[in-house]
């Protein structure tokens, strides 16, 4: 039984986690500066520690939480703990619409330029169509959104190829490091208009917290309990899919955070998505500006991108998972 007391201590310490973070990653880089100089507004440290590194650090905090929670809502929709923001098809609709913006020669990487906004159409358009091939009459199934997902994934990954394989020197090298998954400091504009947008998802996501958890149990017990099935799960779809397209358009495809914040949390927290969604949106954000923090110091003045180090830490937690659910099978 969840408790307003326990609920407020969760949501309380996960988010101190995420302020903390977000106060002491912009004081670390490979150019030391003054915070009594940049408070003073005295160049370069003002321009070094907001313009640069504060923007940078809320945009990594933005996406790691939208990813998370992305990974949280698909989860439920699939009840699958192995679901993640790239399940579905929607982030390699995003990354396609992004590479089709390269070759053309449209934008530049990390803004809601031409390239951010082909980028957010081809996920649109890869949510619209994964939606209409999985309903079935009055009924959406989970098992055919996962399958719809899967062959979408596969059929914008070999246009992937086939535009990198055609494109000329340049392009195959911003094509190349986009699909790294990379953070770069965005426009105050930019960032707010995200950053709401992501807010706004999660405000919602908590609204709907106690649908998730109906239709994390089943299809068949969600609709005993009389909930509105098929609109729950459209519902949780398009807004999974609207976290990953925004934060892919901005910073390439960034991956394993939608698997392993979620599935953490879940071990320490319980499957209670009440508790699940705010705690695994702060730790998500907390552990991408972590990331993003070692990826811009570690070898300074190069940068690691930020995708690189997700996959280096997540890649063997997916591999733990998936022994120890094929252990628990053999028990």
């Amino acid at each position: 039984m969840l408790t307003s007391q326990r609920f407020g201590k969760t949501v309380l310490a996960a988010a101190a986690l995420l302020v903390t973070v977000i106060a002491l990653a912009p004081l670390i880089g490979s150019t030391s500066i003054s915070l009594e100089r940049a408070l003073r507004g005295e160049s370069p440290d003002s321009e070094i520690l907001f313009d640069i590194r504060l923007t940078r650090t809320l945009l990594a905090a933005a996406a790691g939480g939208a990813l998370a929670l992305a990974g949280v809502i698909f989860q439920a929709l699939l009840r699958d703990a192995l679901a993640t923001p790239f399940t579905l098809g929607v982030s390699n609709g995003a990354a396609l619409g992004a590479v089709m913006a390269i070759c053309f020669g449209w934008g530049a990487v990390g803004d809601f330029s031409a390239l951010g906004l082909a980028s957010l159409a081809g996920a649109l358009i890869v949510m619209a169509t994964v939606v209409s091939i999985a309903t079935e009459g009055p009924r959406m199934s989970s098992f055919t959104l996962l399958l719809t997902g899967v062959t979408i994934n596969s059929i914008c990954m070999a246009a992937i190829l086939f535009l990198h394989s055609m494109a000329g020197f340049n392009q195959s090298f911003a094509i190349a490091r986009w699909l790294m998954g990379g953070i770069d400091s965005p426009r105050p504009a930019t960032l707010a208009m995200a950053g709401g947008g992501v807010l706004l998802a999660l405000a919602l996501t908590i609204w709907r917290a106690n649908d998730l958890n109906l239709l994390a149990v089943g299809e068949e017990w969600a609709m005993t309990r009389g909930a509105d099935v098929k609109a729950g799960m459209r519902f949780c779809f398009v807004l999974g899919s609207f976290l990953t397209a925004v934060v892919t358009s901005m910073t390439g495809p960034i991956g394993f955070i939608g698997l392993l914040t979620p599935h953490a949390m879940r071990m320490l927290l319980g499957a209670d998505h009440r508790l699940l969604v705010p705690a695994s949106f702060c730790a998500g954000g907390a552990f991408l500006v972590v990331c993003d923090t070692f990826a811009r110091t570690a070898m300074a003045p190069s940068e690691i991108p930020v995708g690189v180090i997700t996959a280096m830490l997540g890649g063997p937690f997916f591999i733990w998972l998936l022994r120890s659910r094929r252990a628990s099978l053999w028990m």
